[in-house]
């Protein structure tokens, strides 16, 4: 079966669409588009000198920000200090579409594949997680556009309308507010005649601007007495009587404990690199529609699509009616490499495009602005690794692949768990306990993570029918069922 976003499925031929693809990108920039605004806060300081500090918090993502902010909210009296190599927002946290999820098992399906007999705590804590998030962001009068507006998915190929009929069920069954819609109440809502079916799940998650968000939580962090230091590279750790000293290249901290929230980027653990797989991503944004173009477009509520297929879309409006549309490609480079020259990728980024026309044609003539890239962290069972070491003082939370705008709280608040050794419902669950399967080292991880791509590509081309290597990944609890 051949889906729509194959060549043959096109008005017209692939090369005309390629130069379409060509004359729409034509002026975009390459940058992000969240990041790339007059209002972006000022940089902050390096770190130099000697300094100490009852906590060293290392990346100024959510992670890092939420571990940085939660642990002066249990402890005023924590001396915290929060260190980023690049800028607060830089990587993963100010690169991603905005999605937020009460997921913390890359949705109910994975999950329950993953963990059965836990998935009644899972679906609490996740959704009590998204409840704390919305609730710091108000309370603290962070303007980040969260709207807690659900999301639709959608079904762009015949195989997918019965996998959307069977998540309808399975939401329902948890009870969320979910309905399924046909093809023509799908394309009512979303004008798109790419659509065959729906799930429009409400309540569940929504969106948020990612880098206003994140700058918002470090201005919360700072009003609580955090320290931020920005261009301050982590560089090792060493043993101190009293904890941790932990070295950067123009100084260092004296510190107690250490959370590491690095997440895609290297991590100054090493051994962290046998668990997390650094994979490209690539996005495009639109200049901004008018009015004429939003009303053919319909989309009343403005919430977030995302297509069914396992090499998915995802997308959604602005607060100034532009079109962010990404995913898709997913691409690893050989020895996880992670480099700013890959932020670009004319290839990936051209076929973006092209899947925009064909899911809007009505909008044909429409142009991009921004256009980037950036890195998933992803782990072998699409959800995070959680852990200690250097006698329980460093810990770490790790591989959230493309739901760590929410889940990243909760993964803050694992690490300082099991820093101070509690025992919680948080760290009993055997996702906390228990590490995922390693991915193999190279040269042999490049070749199984592209077999592993092309058998998702090819499912989705068999009616999702999975082949022999899909099931045989199955059967050792491999993630890539999600």
């Amino acid at each position: 079966m051949t889906n729509w976003y194959t060549p043959a499925s096109r008005n017209g031929s692939a090369a005309a669409a390629s130069a379409r693809a060509e004359r729409a990108l034509a002026d975009a920039a390459p940058a992000v588009f969240w990041t790339d605004r007059p209002d972006r806060p000022q940089p902050r300081p390096r770190l130099t000198g000697a300094h100490t500090a009852d906590l060293v918090v290392v990346g100024g993502g959510f992670t890092g920000l939420w571990a940085a902010i939660l642990a002066k909210q249990d402890d005023p009296a924590t001396e915290v200090v929060l260190v980023e190599a690049e800028r607060v927002a830089f990587g993963a946290s100010g690169r991603n579409g905005g999605f937020v999820a009460d997921s913390l098992t890359h949705g109910l399906s994975h999950g329950e594949s993953q963990w059965p007999a836990e998935m009644e705590s899972l679906v609490h804590l996740g959704r009590e997680n998204l409840a704390a998030i919305a609730e710091t962001v108000r309370r603290s009068g962070i303007d980040a556009g969260l709207r807690l507006c659900g999301k639709t998915t959608v079904a762009v190929a015949p195989h997918q309308v019965a996998e959307l009929a069977a998540l309808a069920e399975l939401h329902r069954g948890y009870g969320d507010d979910v309905t399924l819609l046909d093809a023509e109440q799908v394309r009512a809502d979303v004008a798109s005649p790419t659509y065959l079916a729906g799930v429009r799940l409400r309540g569940a998650g929504g969106l948020v601007d990612p880098a206003r968000l994140a700058w918002g939580l470090a201005g919360l962090a700072e009003s609580l007495g955090v320290t931020i230091y920005e261009d301050t590279r982590v560089t090792g750790f060493d043993r101190s009587r009293g904890g941790v000293v932990v070295r950067t290249t123009d100084g260092r901290i004296s510190g107690h404990r250490v959370v590491i929230g690095t997440n895609a980027y290297p991590p100054p653990l090493r051994r962290l690199r046998h668990w997390v797989l650094p994979v490209y991503d690539y996005v495009l944004v639109t200049e901004p529609l008018s009015d004429a173009q939003r009303t053919e477009l319909r989309w009343p509520e403005a919430q977030g699509v995302t297509d069914a297929g396992n090499q998915f879309h995802y997308y959604r409006l602005t607060d100034d009616n532009r079109i962010l549309f990404g995913g898709y490609d997913a691409i690893y480079r050989f020895g996880n490499r992670v480099d700013a020259a890959l932020d670009q990728r004319d290839a990936t980024h051209r076929l973006l495009a092209e899947h925009f026309a064909d899911t809007f044609p009505q909008l044909d003539g429409v142009r991009f602005t921004h256009r980037w890239g950036g890195v998933i962290d992803s782990t072998t069972r699409f959800t995070p690794m959680f852990g200690t070491t250097r006698d329980r003082r460093i810990a770490y939370a790790v591989g959230y692949t493309g739901l760590g705008v929410a889940a990243s709280r909760f993964g803050a608040q694992v690490a300082l768990d099991l820093l101070a050794g509690r025992e919680t419902e948080r760290t009993r669950l055997r996702m906390v306990r228990r590490r995922p399967v390693p991915f193999p080292p190279e040269p042999l991880r490049y070749p199984v993570v592209e077999m592993t791509r092309r058998a998702l590509a090819a499912a989705d081309a068999r009616d999702g029918r999975r082949g022999p290597w899909l099931r045989l990944l199955d059967r050792f609890g491999v993630g890539f069922n999600s």
